[in-house]
C-alpha cells in the first residue's frame, strides 16, 4: 500500500527550504557587493585610481574569494558528511554492522535532512547488530538442541540395527527414539511457529469463543500425564467468559503453561487455574505446587532457549514461555510470574480491553 502524501508538510519543507535559499542568496549578494567595493579600494589605492578595469579585477577577486569559502563550507558541511556516510555504507555491505557515525561539530552545522540521515543510519545499524546477534545465538542454540537429541536416536537406533538386544532392551531403546522424535517435532514446531510470530503484527482468523472452555480443554488434554502423577486439578475458578481472538493461537499459550505445571508439580501436588473478568480486563491465572523457579533464573525465564533446569531433568526445548509471552503481546496483554523454590509457581496473564468484542 502506497505511503499517503502529507501536502501540508511537503508545502511547509518546500517553503523553509525556499526562505533557506532566498537568505543565503541575498547573503551571498551582499558579500559579493561587500568584497568587490573593498577589492575596488585596496585595487584603486594601490594603482592611484579607479577605472572599469579595476571594478572588474575586484569583482573577480571578489568571486575567487567567495567561491573559495563556499567550497571550504559546502565540503565540510555536506561533501564530507556524505562521503563518510557513503563509506559506512559500504562497511555496512561488507557484513560489518558495528560501524557507527559520530555527529561532531560539523554534522551538527549542516543540513538538518543530512544530520537526520545519520541518526536514521546510526538505529539501522544498531538493529541490523542486534539481528545479527540474534540470530548467531539462535542457530547455535537451536544446532545444540536439535543435535543432542539426534545423537541419542542414532546411538540407539543403532544398538537396535545391530541386534543382541533383550526384548526389555529393545522396548526401552523404541521408547527412548520415540521420545527424541517427539521432542524433535514439538522443537521444530514452537521454532516455525515462533519465527513466524517475530514478524508479525497483525492477527487475522479472530472469532468468539469461550475461554473458560478453551481452558478446561486444554487441560483435559494433559488428563493422562497429571492424573499419572495424581495431581489434584481445580477449575473451580473459572467465570463465564467470552472472548474474541484468534482461538488457536490462544491455546497455545495454556498448552505451555499447563504443560510447565503438570511437569514441574510433584506426585500428590496440586494446579489451580482461575479465569476473571473485570474492568474490561481477563486475567487468567495458573498456580501450582511445583518446585518452583529460582531467583535468578526469573528474569531469563522468557528467553529462547533458556532452560532453568540446568540439569534436564525435565525435558523441555526452552520455547514454551517465549512463545506464551509473544502470543500474549499480540493478543495487547501481559504475563507475570511469581515464583518461590519448594513453594511453587504462579503465571498471571492479563489481556487488554479491546482485544474481544461482544459481536
Amino acid at each position: 500500500m502506497k505511503k499517503k502524501i502529507d501536502k501540508n508538510h511537503l508545502f511547509g519543507v518546500v517553503n523553509r527550504l525556499g526562505m533557506k535559499l532566498t537568505i543565503l542568496t541575498l547573503l551571498i549578494i551582499l558579500g559579493a557587493d561587500i568584497l568587490t567595493f573593498t577589492a575596488a579600494i585596496v585595487i584603486g589605492f594601490v594603482t592611484g585610481g579607479t577605472n572599469d578595469t579595476t571594478q572588474v579585477i575586484a569583482a573577480v577577486v571578489a568571486s575567487i574569494i567567495i567561491g573559495t569559502l563556499l567550497s571550504f563550507v559546502i565540503g565540510n558541511t555536506v561533501l564530507k558528511p556524505l562521503s563518510e556516510l557513503v563509506k559506512a555504507t559500504k562497511r555496512v555491505m561488507g557484513g560489518d554492522y558495528t560501524v557507527r557515525l559520530e555527529i561532531g561539530w560539523i554534522e551538527k552545522h549542516t543540513v538538518k535532512e543530512l544530520r537526520e540521515l545519520i541518526r536514521d543510519f546510526n538505529e539501522m545499524t544498531e538493529e541490523l547488530r542486534n539481528t545479527e546477534l540474534f540470530r548467531k545465538d539462535f542457530i547455535s542454540s537451536f544446532s545444540h538442541e536439535f543435535k543432542t537429541p539426534l545423537v541419542s536416536i542414532r546411538g540407539f537406533a543403532r544398538q537396535l540395527y545391530e541386534g543382541d538386544l533383550t526384548p526389555e532392551q529393545q522396548r526401552e531403546f523404541s521408547k527412548i527414539i520415540l521420545d527424541e522424535t517427539e521432542y524433535l517435532s514439538v522443537l521444530s514446531q514452537n521454532t516455525l511457529l515462533l519465527t513466524g510470530l517475530e514478524n508479525r503484527d497483525i492477527v487475522s482468523e479472530k472469532t468468539l469463543f469461550s475461554l473458560d472452555e478453551q481452558l478446561r480443554n486444554c487441560m483435559i488434554r494433559l488428563e493422562p500425564q497429571w492424573s499419572e502423577k495424581d495431581i489434584e486439578i481445580d477449575m473451580e475458578g473459572l467465570e463465564d467468559v467470552k472472548f474474541f481472538w484468534n482461538e488457536q493461537l490462544l491455546a497455545h499459550v495454556w498448552n505451555n503453561l499447563f504443560d510447565n505445571a503438570v511437569k514441574f508439580t510433584p506426585r500428590g501436588g496440586s494446579i489451580r487455574v482461575c479465569c476473571a473478568e473485570k474492568d474490561g480486563n481477563v486475567t487468567v491465572t495458573v498456580t501450582d505446587t511445583g518446585c518452583g523457579i529460582p531467583e535468578s533464573a526469573l528474569p531469563h525465564i522468557f528467553e529462547k532457549f533458556y532452560q532453568a533446569d540446568s540439569s534436564h531433568a525435565t525435558k523441555g526445548n526452552g520455547l514454551g514461555l517465549p512463545l506464551v509471552r509473544k502470543i500474549t503481546e499480540l493478543c495487547g496483554g501481559t504475563v507475570d510470574v511469581r515464583s518461590e523454590p519448594a513453594k511453587g509457581t504462579e503465571f498471571i496473564v492479563t489481556l487488554k480491553a479491546g482485544t474481544y468484542d461482544t459481536v
